[in-house]
């Protein structure tokens, strides 16, 4: 996920709302393309029609609303009959009770982005006992059905920014502002950065910054852990939605955000791939981000609800739409969509989704 700015009430809240589901949802079959499995009883519209829900983690980062700008009209031309979205504003107890409400309004399908990989089980098994297929979007969850999980690699995030890092930083110290480790995004992103340093740049030294998704504790903990390492020679973002303006806010108050090419310059990589990312980029404030697909969550998003409404399935293997399908652990399937690397050489390329939002 890119990034919430409002702390998570406790779980406990969450653990127990429903009883496991009894009622089974799609088995998952067909490579790239979709398999009618001719039954009347699959989960959801039957036919692929009915409403469907749409719930959003968050509206306080600039991904997740060109995110939610995209839902109407991805909706439109895959043929969805979309409701509003719902805002969870980075509660996953309010995810919950957000999933309950539209599955009272008798949604036949649901497209969830996920605030807690562990927590949103309580959800799905509410849709799962409606017979409700569910779509789950940039977090994949830890336990529950659903039908696919739209995502991008976010292991491959790590390690495009340790290697870009790696390969402009010779040695010393650098940071990486981290994610929620709730969130199997932040778990991913994390080791695989600090997997990524030990094995293949051992002359630079990792600090951590644990900022759950949020602004306030990035820029804080930052400015903390630069009073007592002025000498940082790199910084690794994990969303920029949420991280960017605190960080270059906080090293412009310490004297440190020299632009890229003069003495002192710290390296900075980040994702999400919106355009306040690129301006940076092209003011060499930063160097880099890995470009998060928000145009393609919400396009196959809807792909995919639709797919499962019908009671088509999917199994893993390469895509039509240049991505792969893989089984994760947990037995899920998930669309590991494209999520390129931008710098100064492509980071005005038309075809990035961040170059199209005005």
């Amino acid at each position: 996920m890119p990034g919430r700015t409002v702390r998570k009430r406790n779980r406990s809240n969450i653990v127990g709302v429903v009883a496991i589901a009894a009622c089974a949802s799609l088995a998952l079959t067909a490579c790239g393309s979709t398999k009618d499995t001719g039954g009347s009883a699959s989960a959801g519209g039957g036919g692929g029609d009915g409403k469907v829900g749409v719930i959003l983690p968050l509206l306080t980062s600039p991904f997740w609303q060109s995110y939610n700008d995209y839902v109407p009209k991805m909706a439109k031309s895959e043929g969805v009959d979309a409701l509003k979205t719902v805002n969870s504003n980075s509660d996953p107890s309010q995810q919950i009770t957000d999933i309950n409400n539209q599955l009272n309004q008798g949604v036949k399908g649901l497209v969830v982005a996920p605030l807690d990989s562990a927590a949103i089980e309580a959800g799905l098994d509410q849709a799962e006992r409606k017979g409700v297929p569910v779509v789950a979007v940039d977090v994949a969850p830890d336990k529950g059905k659903v039908a696919m999980v739209v995502r991008a690699d976010n292991v491959a995030y790590g390690t495009k920014a340790c290697d870009y890092l790696g390969e402009h930083v010779t040695s010393g110290k650098v940071v990486q502002i981290m994610g929620d480790l709730a969130s199997v995004n932040g778990r991913d992103r994390s080791e695989a950065f600090r997997s990524c340093v030990k094995k293949k740049y051992p002359k630079l030294k990792v600090l951590e910054i644990p900022a759950k998704w949020e602004s306030d504790t990035a820029a804080s903990k930052l400015d903390t852990l630069l009073n007592a390492n002025p000498d940082i020679k790199g910084i690794y973002m994990q969303a920029g939605g949420v991280y960017l303006a605190p960080t270059l806010q906080t090293l412009k108050s310490k004297h440190l955000l020299k632009t890229a090419g003069q003495k002192g310059h710290i390296v900075i990589v980040s994702n999400d791939g919106i355009p306040q990312e690129f301006d940076a980029i092209r003011k060499g404030q930063i160097d880099a981000t890995v470009s998060q697909p928000a145009d393609a969550y919400a396009k196959y998003g809807m792909y995919y609800i639709k797919a499962a409404m019908a009671g088509k399935t999917f199994k893993p293997g390469p895509t039509d739409h240049d991505s792969t399908i893989v089984k994760l652990p947990s037995g899920i399937l998930e669309d590991q969509l494209p999520a390129p690397l931008v710098t100064k050489k492509n980071v005005d390329d038309p075809e990035l989704w961040g170059n199209t939002v005005k």
